[in-house]
């Protein structure tokens, strides 16, 4: 039977004095409203949903809603809470977190501008009339965060002593130039940290002054000038020169000398028409789409991973090597794709793939260097002395080698060794000799060790008290790597006696074994070594290599795209800055 009214009974029609039904107005059973009626029910249902909106669920009660010829549901959250403004604290913290969203994850401000965005908010808050902050609002919100994140790093670099820096230039999709600028640091806690200072634009030439003063520049604005031990960049000509004018160590990024060294090596090896063979390969695939589908088919019918080739640059470390491994991998596939392409373009021959083979082994291990060294969450310059000996332990030339690989081992030594003079060693000999895990001085000839432990006592002669921090345990590299640098170069460490007494405590500690910290072997010894500590402190903090530069540049070049290349320098420098410290900390 039909219930009487409409909309399941909740209104009826008037009711004339004479008995009869008038009906162009209707009254709400349940307030005794009177509204028009003009055989349309919308005007009914807004009543409902305005003035009843729980008694709008139907018969069952508040939790169900009766759709006519439909099934009963739950009500939804945005049903409940229909008509309900957001509150101001509310808002507020919504335009904060759109903030940080938007730096941390490198979006465009004019997302706050985006219709579909401000739907999913009135649907999470509730409230239909919910509108997204101004542009203009949001860039405040990030100056803001910009300053209260700056006071926080500020605080923590007051307690410390010494602070290095890397940095490097960028140039984005504006062809506008940038300076980019990280510092590491050894808190109190024996905890190791390292964040972006900031990518500000520069409008001069590269010369060495004006490189030198942009660094000094950076410094002052974050008040650590006199605190700068190190300064670390790429072995460019007006970089070098910049670290002899600034009032600071200089080093030369380890991971570039490597990376320099391989390309002048493969021009001596004889390894240029296999190389050029397989460039052109991938560049086929590369290049078209069409062919990198077909090569997929092939991997798939050969049981292989589809995966696509890689092409070397030589500014891009380990990309010869990850270029060599996929086309000997899917030598077959290229091969059978080729055919059926019926494409003349020539692949290696059979001797040309062994000679891959043994070059992709020589490579490995200055893979393996370049990674060790690239990190910034753990300690790195004491490691280059070990890594560099552990390389040249791998190129040393045996009976056995062709003679294409003793023209690549002779000139890869050659040009190592070379480029090994200009990389600051007195710094990394003290670095290596406060690692506990490396102190023994293996990885140097015995003849320079016993200057290394003069140096290091006229150190600790000259220092002044240290403080005495709590340890902490901080990531280290693994152990199957490290545990590589054990190879020496010459007999174990000779019995010397050093001047000081601190130096000659610690020289008959035993090593610390290679999977432990040395960052908490030390805050595990302060107390006994005092002074020695601090200068331990300072050594250990300095990266080998400018990667922490290289990673903030590519977190740049997803904030500096064609539709943001208008940023103002000053927003390209916070936002930069913010993504970086908050990535950090999570």
């Amino acid at each position: 039977m039909k219930s009487p009214g409409l909309l399941q009974g909740k209104f009826i029609f008037k009711k004339l004095p004479n008995g009869n039904l008038d009906k162009t107005k209707v009254v709400c059973t349940l307030c005794n409203a009177e509204l028009v009626y003009c055989r349309s029910s919308s005007s009914l249902k807004y009543h409902l949903n305005a003035k009843h909106p729980l008694a709008n669920a139907g018969d069952a009660g508040p939790s169900t809603d009766i759709v006519q010829g439909k099934s009963r549901r739950q009500t939804t959250m945005f049903e409940c809470n229909r008509g309900k403004p957001v509150s101001t604290a509310l808002s507020a913290k919504l335009t904060n977190l759109l903030a940080q969203w938007i730096a941390t994850s490198c979006r465009p401000i004019s997302v706050v501008e985006d219709d579909g965005l401000e739907l999913v908010l009135q649907a999470a808050t509730g409230d239909p009339s919910y509108k997204l902050p101004a542009r203009r609002t949001i860039m405040r919100r990030i100056h803001d965060q910009h300053a209260a994140e700056k006071a926080a790093k500020d605080e923590k670099m007051v307690d410390v002593r010494c602070v290095a820096l890397t940095g490097d230039h960028w140039t984005s999709v504006n062809n506008d130039n940038y300076l980019g600028v990280t510092v590491h640091l050894i808190d109190a806690s024996w905890e190791l940290h390292s964040f972006a200072l900031g990518v500000m634009k520069t409008e001069e030439r590269h010369f060495a002054e004006a490189c030198a003063r942009q660094f000094l520049d950076v410094a002052n604005q974050w008040g650590i000038a006199d605190k700068i031990s190190t300064i670390g960049t790429d072995s460019a000509p007006n970089m070098v020169a910049a670290g002899r004018i600034l009032p600071f160590e200089h080093l030369p990024c380890v991971a570039h000398v490597v990376q320099r060294a391989i390309v002048m090596s493969l021009r001596e090896g004889g390894f240029d028409g296999a190389l050029a063979k397989c460039r052109k390969v991938v560049g086929h695939f590369k290049h078209s789409p069409a062919n990198s589908d077909e090569l997929n088919v092939q991997q798939s019918s050969l049981g292989q991973v589809q995966e696509p080739l890689v092409q070397d640059v030589p500014t891009r470390w380990n990309s010869t090597l990850e270029m060599i491994k996929r086309v000997r991998r899917n030598r077959d596939a290229l091969h059978t794709t080729l055919s059926q392409q019926k494409h003349n373009l020539a692949l290696p021959t059979n001797a040309e793939y062994e000679k891959l083979a043994k070059l992709e082994k020589l490579l490995e291990p200055c893979r393996y260097i370049t990674e060790l060294l690239g990190g910034d969450k753990y300690v790195s310059c004491s490691v280059v002395l070990p890594a560099l000996c552990h390389l040249q332990h791998a190129m040393k030339i045996s009976d056995d080698d062709p003679a294409y690989i003793v023209r690549f081992k002779a000139a890869f030594t050659k040009d190592l060794n070379q480029r090994r003079e200009n990389i600051n060693l007195e710094w990394l000999k003290v670095a290596t000799a406060l690692d506990p895990r490396f102190k023994d001085l293996k990885c140097l000839p015995r003849a320079e060790r016993e200057p290394v432990w003069a140096k290091l006592s006229e150190l600790v002669k000259g220092e002044e008290p240290a403080l005495q921090p709590l340890g902490e345990e901080n990531p280290e590299p693994p152990k199957k790597k490290t545990a590589l640098l054990l190879i020496g170069s010459d007999s174990e460490s000779d019995e010397e006696t050093p001047e000081d007494n601190t130096v000659e405590r610690y020289k008959v500690e035993p090593s610390a074994s290679l999977d432990q910290c040395p960052l908490k072997w030390w805050s595990e010894h302060t107390a006994v070594y005092g002074k020695m500590a601090h200068i331990a402190r300072k050594y250990l903090g300095t990266p080998a290599t400018t990667v922490p530069c290289e990673r903030l540049f590519s977190l740049a070049g997803h904030i500096v795209q064609k539709r943001r290349s208008s940023l103002s320098p000053e927003n390209v420098n916070k936002l930069v800055c913010l993504s970086d410290w908050w990535k950090k900390e999570k």
